[in-house]
Parts: C-alpha cells; structure tokens; sequence
C-alpha cells in the first residue's frame, strides 16, 4: 500500500464511514498541489491534455504524464467516457494520475449521469488494483463538458460512498474542488444524503473554525 496520507486540517467537511474510511471536502483548492497518493485528471478522451483540470496537471505535472498518455493512447486509441487509465505523477506531488473522461452533458437524457458514476467508480477501482491509499478528485466534468454543478455532486458524492467500502487498499477520497461555489453544491450533496437514509452509511463532521 502507497504511504497514507493523514494531513486532514484543511477539510471543510469529512464523512466517516466505516472501517476508517473517509470521504473529504476541500475548497477553494488546487488539485495539482495536493498531496494524496494520486489525484485524477478529467481528461480528454484524446489523452493528450487540453484546458481546465486536464491542462494544469499537464502543466504542473511535466512531459512524464504525456509521454505516458501518448503510450497508452498508441495502444488503445481513444479513451472512452466513463473509462480510466493510470500513469505517473510527473512532478506533481501525488505518484499517480488517474485519467477520466467524463461526460459531455447534452440535457441529461443520454446516460450522462451512468457515465459520471462510471468514471468515480472506475477511477476508485483502478486506484485500489494500485494498491493507492489516498485519492482526490476535481468536479468532473463541471467545466467545458458543462454538467451543472448541482446535478454533478449528487453523482459523484453517492459514487464515493457506494464504492468505497468494497475497496481493499483506498481509504480515503477527497473531493479537491476549485470554487466555493461547487465546494458548497458537493457539502449540500453529503447532507441530502444523509438526511434521506434512516440507516446513513457515513456520519458528516464539520472542520473546526
């Protein structure tokens, strides 16, 4: 297993699951800085880096992470929505990237919603087979692919919980996201779950002001 990372004083909100697991809310943020075992990157289906989260990691990442995604990319084309691949870190703090496509959002009725679960629940799979302890992920897709934040955090915050558990090696999952605005939409996401499941898999903590 990759070296835990504990450093929680500046989570926002943090749900407690069991066996010691935890799903984390961080923001404003920077996910190029963090340091979990890996961070993901919303990706272009291209692997070849582009604007938004998917730039800054290149960027901050160096040409380790391309070079990296261009080998994957002669091997297996372009990656689809809603799949993953792993490669180093580069020089970013975390060891590991994790690529996702997420959905172009089109009105909601073309399986956007499956394809965003299947990228959370992907990339927390892949990142277990690695044997990773710790990863953050931005708002996939919330940016140029134009999923509303609102629809988006739901999504991505039930992905977490259902998944999580099942997994052998990832303890934590932190939610790494840009703005207080979609911090706040993810947060609010937590507490509906919680208050709509009589038998809540995860208790919620504030951080201390």
């Amino acid at each position: 297993m990759i070296g835990l990372e504990t450093d929680v004083h500046r989570f926002t909100t943090r749900l407690l699951l069991q066996r010691g697991k935890t799903v984390e809310f961080y923001g404003p943020a920077d996910i190029t800085l963090e340091t979990t075992d890996a961070i993901v990157n919303a990706a272009n289906s291209s692997l070849l880096g582009g604007g938004g989260v998917d730039g800054a990691i290149h960027r901050a990442g160096g040409p380790a992470i391309l070079a990296e995604c261009r080998r994957i990319a002669s091997q297996i084309g372009s990656l689809p929505a809603g799949k993953a691949v792993i490669t180093t870190g580069g020089q970013l703090k975390a060891k590991y990237v994790i690529h996702t496509v997420g959905p172009i959002y089109r009105g909601g009725d073309r399986d956007e919603a499956e394809t965003l679960a299947r990228c959370h629940r992907e990339s927390l799979r892949l990142a277990d087979q690695h044997e990773i302890a710790s990863l953050a992920f931005p708002a996939i897709s919330t940016g140029a692919f134009g999923y509303p934040v609102s629809e988006a955090a739901p999504i991505a915050v039930s992905s977490a919980i259902e998944e999580l558990p099942t997994l052998r090696h990832v303890l934590i999952v932190r939610f790494v996201l840009f703005d207080i605005r979609t911090l706040r939409a993810y947060e609010r996401a937590a507490e509906k779950l919680n208050h709509s499941n009589t038998d809540s898999p995860f208790q919620i903590e504030k951080a201390s002001s």
